[in-house]
């Protein structure tokens, strides 16, 4: 939704403050200063230092004061034209930093994120913004690239089973004499897998956005949780389940650090050995932090292929689906639960073959 635009009236530029906070500190200074200057010359001088013919002391003083003062205001006058002056100079010089700053706000607000202010000189307050400004260009730059790439990607996995569906909707109504039974079999899986990519799909957005109920939670008894719910997902595979640990207190989402344990727990048992494969569950206790790690047999995979195993419908199968291959969103799911948890989530390629996945989370009391 687009911000609301305030209605507000027009003022004076900054710049135009400036020059007047300027002018008015000179005259300010100025009249003090030559008012420091009468009262030690008329009240701080003794009263001989200056005579006149009647040798009236206090004739000589107001015929000096009346004579002084046209004085004092031609130099105020100059003063206030020297400080308008300069003090509008002095600001536009001092505020030409923020008017590129400006400048990369507006081109930043028309959708140019590949602009960067780069503002050159050493580091002050205008510099630090700046810096801070650029660095949030970047990494807005690389979240809309990530999200378009996202989108992308979502737009094409839902077309697939969009585009099967209305395959063997036009078989069912051309071909009449064609087994029903087998198209609505074929009908049923297409939407089952379209619903389940729906799902994942809201699940990483909730985790993005962070909208859930924080609570103590343990992550050992969560992996329990898990373990139990998979175990008939392991035995078909052939797939032995450990499960070792300490106590892992953290806070955050119950239900959200299940599917993050679901998933890699999933993920280890689905992309493992043909044969004899395991999967080892753990769970650690650190200053400051709790730590699940979940390992698995496997083949031996590249750290170039495990490092783009985080990004959405990446598989490491090169996307060649099996029958529990998921939508390709497991991983990233678990990498957006352990951000939207202050945590982190680092997989490794094991060197016997298989993959180590280690969560980090901040440990609570």
């Amino acid at each position: 939704m687009r911000a609301e635009i305030v209605d507000r009236a027009p003022g004076l530029s900054v710049r135009l403050k400036l020059t007047l906070s300027y002018a008015g500190f000179i005259m300010v200074a100025g009249i003090l200063l030559f008012a420091a200057v009468c009262v030690f010359y008329l009240y701080f001088l003794p009263e001989n230092w200056i005579s006149t013919p009647t040798g009236d002391f206090w004739i000589a003083r107001s015929r000096l004061l009346s004579a002084f003062t046209p004085f004092v205001a031609i130099v105020l006058a100059f003063l206030l034209a020297f400080g308008l002056v300069g003090g509008w100079l002095l600001a536009g010089w001092m505020l030409t930093p923020l008017a590129r700053i400006t400048a990369a706000t507006r081109l930043a607000a028309n959708g140019s994120l590949a602009h960067r202010i780069r503002l050159p000189g050493r580091t002050d307050e205008f510099r630090e913004l700046a810096d801070s400004f650029d660095d949030m260009l970047a990494r807005l730059e690389a979240h809309v690239a990530e999200q378009q790439r996202f989108a992308a990607n979502a737009s094409h996995e839902l077309r697939t089973p969009l585009a099967i569906t209305q395959t063997l909707l036009d078989v069912a109504r051309t071909d009449r004499a064609r087994d029903t039974g087998e198209l609505v079999d074929r009908l049923h899986a297409v939407n089952t897998r379209a619903i389940d990519l729906t799902e994942a799909l809201l699940l990483l957005s909730r985790a993005d956005q962070r909208y859930f109920t924080r609570e103590q939670v343990d992550l050992s008894l969560i992996a329990e949780e898990a373990v139990e719910a998979l175990l008939f997902l392991a035995e078909e595979h052939g797939v032995t389940l450990q499960t070792t640990g300490d106590l892992a207190p953290t806070l955050g989402s119950h239900a959200l650090l299940l599917q993050l344990t679901t998933n890699l727990v999933n993920n280890a048992i689905v992309h493992n050995l043909a044969e004899h494969g395991a999967v080892w569950i753990s769970t650690s206790l650190h200053p400051g932090t709790v730590v699940l790690t979940v390992e698995n047999t496997g083949h031996r995979l590249s750290p170039e292929l495990v490092s783009t195993l985080v990004e959405p419908f990446q598989r490491g199968t090169e996307r060649i689906r099996s029958g529990h291959s998921g939508v390709g969103l497991g991983l990233a799911i678990v990498d957006s639960v352990a951000q939207a948890h202050a945590g982190t989530l680092t997989l490794t390629p094991r060197p016997d073959g298989g993959l180590r996945a280690m969560v980090q989370l901040p440990r609570h009391a």
